[in-house]
């Protein structure tokens, strides 16, 4: 079990949506968010003064899996956000130690789903 978690562009979130639909991954939590990587954010003038706008935003995906999805889960993410620019965003892969269904008690890989 893996815990996928990506920063994409917030105008890519569809694209990345419809691929994740497409490689049958259908149980994400999004979270807007804002920070900044490579680009550095940028500067803007508001009533004659110069601002630093470093802060950008962006989308936080998080999306936990079980060990044979983890790879369509990516690719689908990489497929969806991809324009080739600085900014495209990041995505961080950490191991799931359990997982619980409320619901229904189940633990382990059956509880994802």
């Amino acid at each position: 079990m893996k815990l996928i978690i990506a920063y994409i562009q917030p105008h890519m979130l569809n694209e990345v949506k419809q691929e994740l639909y497409k490689a049958e991954v259908y149980k994400i939590s999004i979270t807007n968010a804002m920070g900044c990587g490579q680009q550095k954010g940028y500067t803007e003038h508001y009533r004659g003064v110069e601002i630093e706008v470093n802060l950008l935003k962006k989308v936080r995906l998080e999306i936990a899996v079980n060990d044979k999805f983890v790879q369509p889960t990516i690719d689908a993410i990489i497929k969806g956000a991809r324009s080739g620019d600085i900014g495209d965003g990041k995505i961080f892969i950490l191991p799931i130690e359990e997982c619980i269904r409320i619901r229904t008690g189940e633990t382990g890989s059956p509880a994802i789903g």
